[in-house]
């Protein structure tokens, strides 16, 4: 009868959509990549969790790694450790000063290499991103020297915090680098027309800086500030060379303790010095959302 009426009988079977082949970075439809996923973030983070965990832990070392019952007297010491607790201050307020002279510096430098034209511009870009590429210790032997030459490294006339001067000068040195690349990195997508308009408008520059810029910039600023918090904080190699005998930083007085043997207490401060740089983190997160929610 089909043939007869020239129709064509239609296959009620429908054809089965082919899957899509994963792409190379998802993780989470491709078995191997979330294996190696997996295996990478225990292998970063498991240390970090143990250490906290046996911050707790009632033993007189703090590397023995059995567990002979929950106590938090460690902590106690910690903050009663007068020595651990001037370099913990110290580094702090390193990391404090340094961000914020790292950030405005690094918001001029990424505004001049970004709107600016110059002669011997590519130089003063390599330049800037020295202290990025050459090793730590390298950069640390010529503060040392410097600061040798100069005769600052003698600090101990130096009442506090002015007797940390060498290290947030070479901190800064070392950091504002990585917030200029970030901030120039954000301006890359700035939106010209913006600007022309705030013109057409009659807004000043200082106006248009403020009130168009600048929130642009707001997300590159945080992550910025934050990498130099980070880094400042965590700095070891370069404090080694340009701290005196009388500016000791958290991570050279761990290094100091760390020689003779480990206690509990370097496992109690380091948790607090964890937990802190985690809320720092989260307080930076939540300000930049609140800060692009207003700007929308």
């Amino acid at each position: 009868m089909s043939g007869a009426t020239g129709q064509v009988p239609q296959n009620r079977s429908t054809p089965k959509r082919r899957k899509e082949k994963p792409g190379p970075f998802e993780y989470s439809r491709k078995w191997s990549l979330r294996a190696v996923f997996i295996a990478a973030t225990i292998f970063l983070y498991a240390p970090i969790i143990v250490l906290i965990i046996f911050s707790f832990n009632n033993s007189r070392r703090g590397g023995n790694v059995v567990w002979r019952g929950f106590t938090t007297k460690y902590y106690a010491k910690a903050f009663g450790n007068e020595d651990l607790m001037l370099a913990f201050t110290n580094s702090l307020t390193i990391a404090v000063v340094a961000t914020v002279l790292s950030v405005i510096l690094g918001t001029i430098t990424a505004i001049l290499l970004w709107r600016f034209r110059f002669p011997f511009k590519p130089a003063f870009e390599g330049v800037v991103a020295l202290p990025i590429v050459i090793p730590e210790i390298c950069m640390g032997v010529s503060l040392a020297m410097f600061f040798s030459a100069a005769g600052w490294l003698e600090t101990g006339d130096r009442t506090w915090p002015f007797n940390l001067t060498n290290i947030i000068i070479a901190h800064t040195t070392f950091c504002f680098p990585f917030a200029a690349m970030i901030i120039r990195t954000r301006l890359q997508s700035f939106n010209r027309e913006l600007e022309e308009a705030a013109r057409d408008l009659g807004a000043s520059e200082a106006m248009m800086f403020r009130d168009i810029i600048l929130p642009h910039m707001r997300p590159g600023i945080v992550a910025g500030a934050l990498l130099a918090f980070t880094l400042s904080l965590d700095d070891f190699v370069i404090t080694f060379f340009t701290s005196g005998p009388n500016t000791v930083t958290f991570p050279v007085k761990v290094y100091s303790m760390v020689r003779f043997s480990v206690t509990p207490e370097i496992n109690a401060a380091s948790t607090i010095l964890i937990l802190l740089t985690l809320i720092l983190t989260i307080m930076a997160v939540r300000f930049q959302s609140f800060g692009e929610d207003s700007a929308k």
